[in-house]
């Protein structure tokens, strides 16, 4: 089961139909969806979560709606009512489910998600989203959430309108808005995995940059050095250079900090760098 459909399942269970008002605006965010097509004097909702359809079904016959027909074609389920049976608790008023409670606003964002909502395994990728049969109220379920500081942006798709985020933040609060507690947990602990994956491929990656980086530059100071030992140079410099010489032939993999703390007379890491540079240096006029 995808994550999406365990997000609809929760919700689908939600034991809060005892609200008739709140029973009202989940049915009215379904309504609103892209999923909601009229044929003649009928209402069809289809969608291929069974959870929905059992969800869509239960706020019908709590608003006395009874005379509907469930039809399964395949992977779809459809649910069809006549639309004078649904006539007087269709409507939306922007006004009005703009100054509602935040009851019945969760109410109506959670229908218009059972309705239309998908999100992507949050293993992979965030991406939630929720399509609207029109822009007007997209724009207004962006308003309802912005006033919970929960920010989300405006999509048009496949002539639809609607609403997404791909920040784990903020889909995670939609989440804990809408009532699916338990997804929120799951999510969060999906996140959670994911950010110390990241920083432990972070820190990897700059380790092995920084490793990289140390073998291609002991591989050029130990070809200096040979070439100043064939041609007799080395012996003619400092003790100090002829000690780091020898240090680093032996030890490829070392570090400059690793190198001046193996000296006699340890030296810090810029005082190893200047004398491995003038061993370079001297080593590039002999090839010139």
């Amino acid at each position: 089961m995808s994550f999406s459909s365990e997000v609809k399942e929760e919700l689908s269970k939600l034991s809060n139909l005892a609200n008739k008002d709140a029973v009202k605006w989940e049915f009215i965010g379904y309504l609103t969806t892209n999923h909601i097509t009229q044929e003649q004097n009928k209402i069809k909702f289809s969608t291929e979560n069974e959870y929905n359809i059992n969800r869509f079904s239960k706020l019908l016959n709590n608003l006395n709606c009874t005379n509907y027909e469930i039809k399964i074609t395949g992977k779809n389920f459809s649910i069809i009512v006549p639309a004078v049976e649904i006539k007087e608790i269709s409507h939306i008023d922007e006004k009005l489910i703009l100054n509602e409670n935040e009851i019945m606003q969760k109410a109506f964002i959670r229908g218009a998600f059972l309705g239309s909502g998908s999100m992507t395994n949050p293993k992979n990728s965030y991406h939630l989203e929720i399509l609207f049969a029109n822009l007007k109220v997209a724009e207004i379920s962006l308003k309802i959430l912005e006033n919970y500081n929960i920010n989300l942006k405006t999509i048009t798709k496949n002539q639809s309108y609607g609403i997404y985020a791909k920040d784990g933040e903020e889909i995670s609060k939609f989440l804990a808005f809408i009532g699916a507690n338990n997804a929120v947990l799951k999510f969060e602990e999906i996140r959670v995995y994911r950010d110390i994956r990241n920083n432990v491929n972070r820190k990897v990656n700059c380790e092995t940059a920084n490793l990289n980086r140390t073998v291609n530059s002991a591989v050029k100071q130990i070809e200096a050095i040979k070439l100043l030992e064939k041609s007799g140079k080395l012996a003619e410099l400092s003790e100090g250079i002829q000690e780091i010489a020898k240090l680093r032939i032996f030890h490829p993999e070392a570090s400059l900090a690793e190198l001046g703390a193996m000296l006699a007379k340890p030296i810090g890491k810029s005082g190893v760098n200047h004398r491995l540079k003038t061993i370079e240096k001297l080593a590039m006029n002999i090839k010139e």
